[in-house]
Parts: C-alpha cells; sequence; structure tokens
C-alpha cells in the first residue's frame, strides 16, 4: 500500500501535473485563438459593411451623375426640338407671305388681263361690222 501511496506520489508529480500544465496551457492558446479569430471575423465584417456601405454611396452617386447626364441631354434635346420648331415655323409664315404676294401679284395680273380683254371684247363687239378686215 505504501508502494501504492509513493507510485501515485510520484505519478502526480512527474506525469499528472506536468501533463495537467501542458493541457491547461494549450487549452488556453486554443481559447485565445478562437476569440482572435472571432475578433479577426467581426473586424472582418465590419470592413466588408463599410465596403458595401461605400459601393453603394458610390453606385448612388453614379446613378446621380448619369441621371444629371440624362436631364442635361433631355433639355438639350428639348431646346433643339424647340428651336427646329420655331425655325420650320418661321419658314411657313415665309412661305405664306411669299404665296400671298404672288397671289397677290397674279390677282392684279389677271385684273389687268381682264381689263385689257374686256376692253378688245367691248372694241369688237362696238365696232362695226367689216371694219376690222
Amino acid at each position: 500500500m505504501i508502494l501504492l501511496a509513493l507510485l501515485y506520489a510520484l505519478y502526480t508529480a512527474l506525469v499528472h501535473k506536468p501533463l495537467k500544465r501542458v493541457l491547461d496551457e494549450r487549452h488556453s492558446k486554443t481559447e485565445g485563438a478562437v476569440e482572435k479569430s472571432k475578433a479577426d471575423i467581426a473586424a472582418a465584417d465590419a470592413r466588408t459593411a463599410e465596403y458595401e456601405q461605400r459601393m453603394r454611396e458610390a453606385r448612388a452617386a453614379v446613378f446621380r451623375a448619369q441621371e444629371a447626364k440624362r436631364q442635361a441631354a433631355m433639355q438639350a434635346r428639348a431646346n433643339a426640338v424647340g428651336e427646329a420648331r420655331n425655325k420650320a415655323q418661321a419658314q411657313v409664315q415665309a412661305a405664306k407671305a411669299d404665296i400671298e404676294r404672288d397671289r397677290v401679284a397674279a390677282e392684279k395680273g389677271l385684273q389687268s388681263e381682264a381689263a385689257a380683254l374686256a376692253q378688245e371684247i367691248v372694241r369688237r363687239v362696238l365696232q362695226p361690222a367689216g371694219a376690222g378686215r
């Protein structure tokens, strides 16, 4: 029995305590590594969230820039259409004025021709028969 107690004392002093110390140290290092990896994962998640937020902001900025360019293009198009419309309207007015001048000139020409023809008709009708031959 003394031998057993001595063997137990030697086992505890030589094997069990150093083994327990190494296992406890290994366990604490493992737990520390786990905690560190959890902290690294949390930091990576935070960086990912920040990156995603910056990407959303960048996309929104690009969208705003595109929208501004689209609005400017639409405004330029509207201005060009308005200018073309005004130019066409001026051309139509000028053409109408030309047509009216041509109509008035033709009417005057027809009136003078009608007057000349009327005089010729009157002269021939009133001319004695056989005098024109």
